[in-house]
């Protein structure tokens, strides 16, 4: 609506609920209301979504699979290894929307390294399809020490990606960028990686 030019909404991110059934720990998807309603409600028609939470964002990629103006870049822990088992880099979706998604599962113990080189390729592909609107899901529990997954991130990883999604909108999408906490079950973890992406977007 355009009194706000950033948002970040910590208690949301639920990338695994469906429409019809709860997934995951997410009882409704709040992302793919955001999505909908930014179409219906305000006209935007091509959105980047960019999921950086160690669990692949099912919830966000199947429903939208064959939807062409959805622009996914999802950077996980390889579903070989982790619930909820998708993700994988052949998926990149289908019918009309081939190409436009790119999943980039990383093996288990993979770190900030890791991390920078898969980046470099999804923030390539925003750039290439260029969104009206950026949606960030940055869920903490890639970090070093979650009890849940075995990637080893430090807040390094949140704030580069919201400082390159900031410019990003602000070259691109008149500076519109919604971040959503998503997973993280390590308190400190969620503190260090949550400030790091406050820190860039203000």
């Amino acid at each position: 609506a355009g009194r706000a030019l950033r948002a970040f909404q910590a208690i949301g991110g639920l990338h695994h609920a469906r429409r019809g059934r709860a997934a995951g720990f997410c009882v409704f998807n709040d992302l793919g209301v955001v999505i909908d309603s930014l179409r219906k409600h305000h006209g935007v028609a091509r959105i980047g979504y960019v999921d950086i939470d160690v669990h692949h964002g099912d919830g966000i990629y199947y429903p939208y699979e064959s939807d062409p103006e959805l622009i996914v870049v999802d950077i996980h822990e390889d579903g070989n290894f982790l619930y909820p088992g998708t993700g994988h880099a052949h998926e990149t979706g289908s019918k009309g929307a081939a190409g436009t998604k790119l999943n980039l599962p990383l093996p288990p113990r993979a770190g900030d390294r890791e991390f920078f080189a898969a980046w470099e390729q999804g923030l390539e592909h925003l750039r290439r399809f260029g969104p009206e609107f950026l949606i960030l899901q940055c869920g903490a529990d890639g970090l070093r020490g979650d009890p849940l997954a075995d990637l080893r991130y430090t807040p390094a990883v949140h704030a580069r990606v919201a400082r390159d999604l900031r410019r990003l909108a602000e070259e691109r999408c008149g500076g519109r960028l919604m971040a959503f906490g998503g997973g993280g079950y390590e308190l400190a973890n969620l503190a260090a990686a949550w400030t790091a992406v406050l820190g860039e977007l203000v």
